[in-house]
């Protein structure tokens, strides 16, 4: 038991260094390495884990994949890609009473599926349909809280940069990820839409119908994104398909690595023969990738010595059977790791609390009974925490998504977004208790492809 109150007050330690505004990264590396030193009693094995830990976290060719998938967000970011998506979905459902909100729900879920992160796709796809809801007469807070919302479909639609973190730390098959996320995205996709729909219904001047577009116009709108999807298909389907299922022999297309590396320079000729990329655009999303890569990077470098410290103090197996000893069972343990994320999720950004919870619930979860095979129970809880975290960035008062979208235009007061994401958490708890009660809803896609 001593180890682990050491943990805890290193736990608590950490969370002090990081609400005072130290680096996330820095916080970790330093709790790790002097708890290190407290439990070993020389500084002389810290510093081995220091020194062999920062070659592993760089030199993983795994991680390589991660500036791919960056670099090809970033570039997406610069491509127009977004403003494209908006039209061709306005164009075919704007008419319909909501359905611009429901137009920049469908076009987060293709911008994030080409660029892989919440924060990026709220505020790229905030300053495209933001102004343009608001010029149509859509209320504030429908605004701001439909597109708080559609941000975090960025996070879990693939390719994610989480999913690639989750599947490294639980050494967990990254393809089957990528295909397990894809019926719990489309789900958030399709809750979001439904929502809009209700709210719509009860107020319709939250939500004024617009005029029709005419076919041929829609036809080109629709036209104009061909490129993207094609993107997205051949990455994806590169990554997860296998092209001649007869053959039981015949692998996918790409490697995850492979399908990045393609991703990312097929996104950027897209993006300078058809988005308007210049050099100086070009240049500023390669000087964000190797900075985003940079932190990315370090956190992990943290989290891996703070990690390495609770393996020190025995912290995840002293957990593990105090909750097999509990009583509680296995999906009331699951719901307080949840409840865990969803908390923590609002003030801590997704990797870090990714990084820093995993090492500690995944092997308490690994010894919980559920019905599923091991790697189908690290699946769905990946799945699962994921979702859960996306909630954080949108839950009141310091969801981080919210800050993303007020920022865009300062005139609409937080409490409007507030109170206008409010329905969009309902759906996604909702959508939780569903994949809760039914994991094949997360695992149907992984069983029918492998």
């Amino acid at each position: 038991m001593e180890g682990l109150a050491l943990a805890g007050f290193g736990f608590v330690a950490m969370l002090t260094a990081i609400f005072l505004r130290v680096p996330v990264a820095a916080a970790m590396a330093m709790t790790g390495f002097f708890g290190s030193w407290i439990v070993i009693g020389t500084p002389n094995a810290a510093l081995s884990q220091l020194k062999t830990l920062s070659y592993d976290s760089f030199a993983s060719y795994s991680l390589s994949i991660v500036p791919l998938f960056l670099l090809m967000g970033h570039v997406a970011t610069r491509s127009g890609i977004s403003a494209a998506l908006f039209r061709a979905a306005s164009a075919w459902v704007g008419h319909r009473r909501g359905g611009i909100a429901m137009a920049a729900i469908g076009a987060s879920a293709g911008f994030g599926a080409v660029c892989g992160s919440s924060l990026a796709t709220a505020a790229t796809m905030g300053q495209v349909a933001l102004p343009e809801m608001r010029r149509r007469g859509y209320s504030d807070a429908l605004s701001t809280g439909v597109l708080a919302a559609g941000g975090t479909l960025g996070i879990l639609i693939p390719p994610s940069v989480i999913l690639v973190i989750y599947a490294i730390l639980t050494e967990q098959n990254l393809v089957k990820m990528f295909a397990a996320a894809m019926v719990p995205g489309v789900l958030a996709a399709l809750g979001y839409i439904v929502t809009v729909q209700i709210i719509a219904w009860r107020k319709p001047s939250t939500a004024p119908t617009v005029e029709r577009v005419p076919v041929p116009m829609r036809w080109k709108a629709l036209a104009s994104v061909w490129p993207v999807a094609t993107i997205f298909a051949l990455v994806m389907g590169g990554i997860i398909g296998d092209w001649d299922w007869s053959r039981p022999d015949v692998q996918a297309l790409f490697t995850p690595t492979e399908g990045a590396a393609f991703g990312a320079v097929t996104t950027t000729l897209y993006a300078v023969m058809f988005g308007g990329l210049r050099w100086s655009g070009l240049r500023d999303a390669f000087l964000e990738t190797a900075a985003a890569t940079g932190m990315i990077f370090l956190i992990l470098l943290g989290a891996q010595l703070f990690n390495s410290f609770l393996a020190f103090t025995q912290t995840p197996q002293q957990l593990a059977q105090m909750v097999l000893g509990s009583g509680l069972s296995p999906y009331a343990v699951m719901a307080l790791i949840l409840v865990f994320y969803l908390i923590f999720g609002c003030v801590m950004d997704s990797l870090s609390m990714i990084l820093l919870t995993v090492p500690v619930f995944f092997p308490i979860i690994a010894a919980l009974d559920f019905g599923l095979g091991a790697e189908e129970t690290a699946i769905w809880f990946g799945i699962l925490a994921l979702i859960v975290v996306e909630v954080g960035l949108i839950t009141p008062p310091v969801g981080m998504n919210l800050f993303i979208i007020n920022r865009i235009d300062p005139d609409v007061p937080i409490s409007e977004t507030y109170r206008g994401v409010l329905p969009f958490i309902i759906s996604d708890l909702i959508r939780v208790v569903l994949l809760i009660a039914f994991p094949v809803l997360t695992l149907a896609s992984v069983d029918f492809l492998f």
